[in-house]
C-alpha cells in the first residue's frame, strides 16, 4: 500500500510553497480542464462552494465549509482565491494551490457575500456570466440569498453545481491509487468489527474496533459511519444513537467506509450470531447474485440505470419486491461530511447516464425482510474497468453470510 503520509512539494503562481496529497501536475489539470469548460459554458468564472471542489482542485482540505466559504476560478488563467475565515488561513496558505487568501472576519451583521463581491469586482468581472455551485453542503440557503443579494444587478450568477462534480467522476491513476488504499482500510475495519462481534458486547465495541484498525493503518476518519446495526435495528437503512447489545441469537449489520487522503471505499457485510437461520441463508445468496451480475454488466458504454434493473430483477424473481430498496448504489470519490455518498449520481432504474472506465461505485444489496425480521446486506465498492476488462474491485474479502 502507498505511503498515507506522503506530501507533494508545490508552488502556486504567487510563489507560495505549499504541500499537497497529489502532485501539482495533478492539479493543475484539473484547473485547466475547469476553465476549458467554463469557456465552453460561455462562463467567465465560477464560484466554489463545495468542499469536494476546493480539495479537487486546490488541495484544500478543512471542515470550515460550515461557515460561509468561497473559491473563485476564472475562465482566464488569473489567480485564484478564496474567502475563509481566519482559523483556516494557515492550512489555505501551506496546503493548498489557492493564489490568493483572503479573510472575512466575525462581527454582528457581518455579510461575508459583500467581500465575495469586492473579490470577483477586482477581477474586473462586473456584467460576467458567474457559475455558482448551488447543490452541495458548502452553500446553505441562506448564504445564497447574501450571494444572490451582494450580486444583484452586479453580474449574472447561473447553477453549475455540475461543472467540476462531473469531471470527479472518472479517477486518475493518482486517485484510483488512493481508493485501492481505501479498500485495504476498509477490509481491515471490517474484520477488526467482525472479530469483536459476540454476544453481551455493544454494537459500539464493534464501531471503535472498526476504527481503531483503519486509524492505526493510516487513515482518515471517514466522512460517516461506521453503521453497526444489531438485531431488529439491523434492517434499518441508516445508523441509529443508542448502544444495544449484542444477544445470544443475533444478526450485525456492518456498513463502513475505508477513507484515504479523503478518497472513501465502502464495504457492507451480514453477521449470523449464534445459529443461522435458513431463510438469511437464502436471502444472502439472493443478495450476493445480484451484486455478481451487476459487477459483470458495469461496461462501458452501458447506462447506469440498467444495474439496478438487474437488483430488481433478481431480487424480485426470488420474492423480495417486497423488501428491496429504490436504488442499488452510488458514486463514490473524495468526500467530506456529513456523507461518504459522493452523489448524483445514484444508481437507479432509468438513470441515463453513460458508464465510462474509471468512474467508482458502491453497489450494496440489501434485503431487509420485515416480514421475518431478518437481513441480508452485501457491498462492495469497484471501478469501471476498459472495454473488455471488467471491473477493479477494492475488497478482498469474501461474499457470504459470516457467522461467529
Amino acid at each position: 500500500m502507498i505511503d498515507l503520509a506522503r506530501e507533494f512539494p508545490a508552488r502556486t503562481l504567487t510563489g507560495r510553497e505549499v504541500v499537497l496529497r497529489f502532485p501539482e501536475t495533478e492539479h493543475r489539470g484539473r484547473l485547466a480542464r475547469t476553465r476549458k469548460l467554463l469557456v465552453e459554458r460561455g462562463l467567465d468564472a465560477i464560484l466554489i462552494f463545495a468542499q469536494e471542489s476546493h480539495y479537487y482542485l486546490t488541495g484544500y482540505d478543512t471542515a470550515g465549509y460550515v461557515f460561509f466559504q468561497a473559491g473563485l476560478i476564472t475562465a482566464d488563467d488569473g489567480n485564484t482565491a478564496l474567502l475563509t475565515r481566519t482559523p483556516d488561513r494557515r492550512q489555505a496558505e501551506v496546503a493548498s494551490l489557492y493564489d490568493e487568501v483572503h479573510i472575512w472576519l466575525n462581527a454582528e451583521g457581518a455579510d461575508p457575500a459583500q467581500d465575495l463581491r469586492a473579490i470577483v469586482e477586482a477581477r474586473g468581472l462586473k456584467g460576467a456570466r458567474i457559475g455558482v455551485e448551488l447543490a452541495n453542503h458548502g452553500l446553505t440557503a441562506a448564504n445564497w440569498r447574501l450571494v444572490e443579494s451582494a450580486m444583484a444587478g452586479f453580474c449574472v450568477l447561473e447553477d453549475a453545481s455540475d461543472l467540476v462534480r462531473s469531471q470527479r467522476l472518472v479517477k486518475s491513476a493518482a486517485e484510483l491509487e488512493l481508493v485501492r488504499a481505501a479498500g485495504n482500510l476498509a477490509d481491515a475495519a471490517t474484520m477488526a468489527a467482525i472479530r469483536a462481534a459476540r454476544p453481551g458486547v455493544y454494537d459500539t465495541a464493534l464501531s471503535g474496533a472498526a476504527v481503531t484498525a483503519m486509524l492505526a493503518a493510516g487513515a482518515d476518519m471517514p466522512s460517516g459511519g461506521p453503521l453497526v446495526n444489531v438485531g431488529p435495528r439491523a434492517l434499518y437503512g441508516r445508523g441509529i444513537g443508542g448502544a444495544r447489545k449484542i444477544e445470544t441469537q443475533d444478526q450485525v449489520l456492518i456498513e463502513l467506509a475505508g477513507s484515504a487522503c479523503r478518497y472513501h471505499v465502502v464495504v457492507e457485510h451480514t453477521v449470523a450470531v449464534g445459529s443461522a437461520d435458513p431463510r438469511q441463508e437464502r436471502q444472502m445468496a439472493v443478495a450476493i447474485e445480484a451484486l455478481e451480475r451487476i459487477k459483470a454488466a458495469a461496461r462501458p458504454g452501458e447506462l447506469l440505470g440498467t444495474l439496478d434493473d438487474i437488483h430488481r430483477g433478481v431480487l424480485d424473481r426470488a420474492g423480495f419486491a417486497h423488501a428491496r430498496y429504490a436504488a442499488c448504489g452510488y458514486a463514490l470519490g473524495c468526500t467530506f461530511k456529513p456523507t461518504w455518498m459522493d452523489v448524483p449520481p445514484m444508481i437507479y432504474s432509468g438513470n441515463p447516464l453513460v458508464l465510462e472506465a474509471g468512474m467508482v461505485f458502491f453497489v450494496h444489496i440489501m434485503i431487509p425482510d420485515a416480514t421475518t425480521g431478518l437481513v441480508a446486506g452485501v457491498g462492495q465498492t469497484f471501478a469501471i474497468g476498459e472495454a473488455g476488462s471488467g471491473v477493479e474491485t477494492f475488497s478482498a474479502l469474501p461474499l457470504q453470510l459470516w457467522k461467529v
